[in-house]
């Protein structure tokens, strides 16, 4: 079992800035691909953002491409969101997710954190 935990969801305005995080425990976090979802009010969940295991490859949704950053710590069992340029379209509730490499499915999942992009 993988667990996942996510903190830094907060309420920003408008082409402000705010980076979220996942924490993961229970197994080795290297051997995991990690990606971001969100889902908006009234929206199905949607797929933001991977990298995997090893921080090499990164894979956005086009809605968040050159605003948003992926990033990973191996070292501290913990993947980052870096988002940029907020927009109130971004409102969502974030959840992190992990999958074992040359898996397609993801496994575990977080609890989601808040973010909210308002003037």
């Amino acid at each position: 079992q993988v667990q996942l935990v996510e903190s830094g969801g907060g309420l920003v305005q408008p082409g402000g800035s705010l980076r979220i995080s996942c924490a993961a425990s229970g197994r080795t976090f290297s051997n995991y691909d990690m990606g971001w979802f969100r889902q908006g009010p009234g929206k199905e969940r949607e797929f933001v953002a991977d990298i995997s295991w090893n921080g090499g490859d990164t894979y956005y949704a086009d809605s968040v491409k050159g605003r948003f950053t992926i990033s990973r710590e191996n070292s501290k069992n913990t993947v980052y969101l870096q988002m940029n340029s907020l927009k109130p379209e971004d409102t969502a509730v974030y959840y992190c997710a992990a999958r074992e490499r040359r898996q397609l499915t993801y496994a575990y999942w977080g609890q989601g954190t808040q973010v909210t992009v308002s003037s």
